[in-house]
C-alpha cells in the first residue's frame, strides 16, 4: 500500500510540474536579460492605410498647369484617377472657378501630399448657395 501511495504522489507531482512548466517559462522569458527589449528590436512597421477624407469649402485657386486645387489652406493634387463633377455632371479641373463652392474627398499620400479622389464643383444638389452678404438691413 505504501508503494501505491508513493506512485500516486510521484505522478501527481509530475503532472503539477508539467502544468506549471509553460507558466514558468513565460515568466523567465519576460525577465531574461539576454532578450532584447521591444524598443531595441528593429521592426518594419506596416504602412498605415490612408483613408479617404471629406473636404468642403470655397475654391481659392485652380491651377490647371500644376493640376492643383486650393481650398483654404489646403492644396489638393488632381490626378488622372480623380473624378471631377460640376453640378452633378462630369467635368474637368478648368470648370472650377475661384469663390465657387466645392466639396469632395481626398487621401494623404506617403509623401504627405493631399490627392483628390473626387471633386464636386457647385452647390450640393438640392442646396442653394448662401449669399455672401445675408444681412437683412
Amino acid at each position: 500500500m505504501k508503494n501505491h501511495i508513493s506512485k500516486i504522489m510521484v505522478l501527481s507531482l509530475s503532472a503539477a510540474a508539467l502544468l506549471l512548466m509553460p507558466v514558468l517559462t513565460r515568466a523567465q522569458d519576460a525577465n531574461d536579460k539576454n532578450t532584447p527589449s521591444t524598443s531595441d528590436q528593429t521592426t518594419n512597421p506596416k504602412p498605415a492605410k490612408h483613408g479617404i477624407i471629406p473636404f468642403h469649402g470655397k475654391i481659392d485657386t485652380v491651377d490647371t498647369s500644376a493640376m492643383t486645387l486650393k481650398v483654404g489652406a489646403r492644396t489638393f493634387e488632381i490626378t488622372a484617377d480623380t473624378k471631377i463633377f460640376n453640378n452633378g455632371e462630369p467635368a474637368t479641373l478648368s470648370d472650377g472657378k475661384a469663390g465657387e463652392p466645392v466639396r469632395g474627398t481626398y487621401k494623404k499620400t506617403e509623401a504627405g501630399k493631399l490627392e483628390a479622389v473626387t471633386v464636386h464643383f457647385g452647390a450640393k444638389t438640392g442646396e442653394t448657395p448662401k449669399p455672401e452678404n445675408s444681412n437683412p438691413n
